[in-house]
This record gives C-alpha cells, sequence and structure tokens, in this order.
C-alpha cells in the first residue's frame, strides 16, 4: 500500500517534486546526512504505520523502533524536534494509532497527533483524502471535512503556490515498508 500512497502523492503534487530515498538519493551520497536534512526542513512529514509497524524486529529479536540508530525513529524524531507537522497515517482499516507508551520517549508525541486513515476497503476514496488533506496542509488551508463531520470549507480560488513533497525511506525492506513523507520547506 505504501507503493500507492506515494503514487497518488507523486500525481498530485507532481513526481518531481516527490522524494524518495530509493530513487531520489544518488549513488555515493552521504544518505545519512540527506535523511537528517529532510526530515529537519520539512514542513510536513506523514508518518506511514501499517499492521507491523510498531512490532517490526531484525533478526537478533530485537524491535527496530527500540534501536538507536533506527532510520525510521531518527527522522521522526528529528521532525518533531525541530517543530515540523508530524500525520501519522494508518495504512489499512484495523492499524491502530500507537500508544505513547509503545514508543520510544523521543517519538512518544506521534501518539498525541491527529491521524488520518487510508483504508483497504475504500483504497481510492483514501488515497484521494489522504492527497487532498496534504495539498491543504502544505497550501496552509484547513483539510476538506467529510460531510457530516462538520462545515466544508469555503469554496474560493485555490492560492497559485508550488508544493514540495518528499517521501524517504530506506534501503531495507523495513524502512520501505515505512515510508513517510515530508515536505522541504
Amino acid at each position: 500500500m505504501r507503493d500507492r500512497v506515494y503514487r497518488a502523492l507523486s500525481d498530485r503534487l507532481g513526481a518531481n517534486e516527490i522524494f524518495k530515498s530509493g530513487r531520489s538519493i544518488p549513488p555515493g551520497a552521504d544518505f545519512a546526512e540527506i535523511l537528517r536534512r529532510q526530515a529537519a526542513e520539512c514542513e510536513v512529514m506523514c508518518v506511514l504505520i501499517g499492521p507491523g509497524w510498531l512490532d517490526a524486529r531484525g533478526e537478533d529479536g530485537v524491535r527496530l523502533l527500540d534501536r538507536a540508530h533506527d532510520w525510521v525513529r531518527l527522522e521522526i524524531a528529528t521532525a518533531l524536534r525541530a517543530g515540523n507537522r508530524v500525520v501519522p497515517v494508518l495504512l489499512g482499516d484495523a492499524t491502530m494509532l500507537p500508544d505513547a507508551s509503545a514508543l520510544p520517549a523521543e517519538i512518544a508525541g506521534l501518539a498525541r497527533l491527529q491521524f488520518l486513515r487510508v483504508p483497504e476497503t475504500h483504497l481510492p476514496d483514501g488515497l484521494e483524502h489522504l492527497s487532498d488533506a496534504v495539498t491543504a496542509l502544505l497550501s496552509d488551508t484547513d483539510p476538506p471535512v467529510e460531510p457530516g463531520h462538520g462545515t466544508a470549507p469555503a469554496a474560493g480560488p485555490e492560492p497559485s503556490m508550488t508544493m514540495t513533497a518528499h517521501v524517504s525511506g530506506g534501503g531495507s525492506a523495513y524502512q520501505a515498508a515505512r515510508d513517510q513523507t515530508i515536505r522541504l520547506a
């Protein structure tokens, strides 16, 4: 599903505006520096959380998020420390937002953040809703309100602006399964 999220955001924001570490970091580049800089400078980071995200473990049985050098943990912590907007995106119908007590202290704040859900049962609608919400956040407007959940935003011309979104992940299957979307300021 993470690839579908990536494609939906690429389609909405422009493929040249999307950064995905496996595709965008050139060979020989200092990926650690690039990932830290991206996370520190982002305006919005969407943390994609699937059913196995919280409990993913390495070959040694240690939970990956508990490793101080885990790239997903480091990127989220960096964005939170920088004061960037971090949006948990729950993938699937049953994925729950992790409790703060289940997260490392430096990213426990993730558990208090309002999330978006991309359900598998209504995937096209969920992807559209996510794309709309990210676009609204990047435009500094309120995200669209679903019918029956408040008032809809007033219709009017969209402000003209250039938007940049970045999706970063990593080289391992674990990190690739937990991609994040960030926007450079």
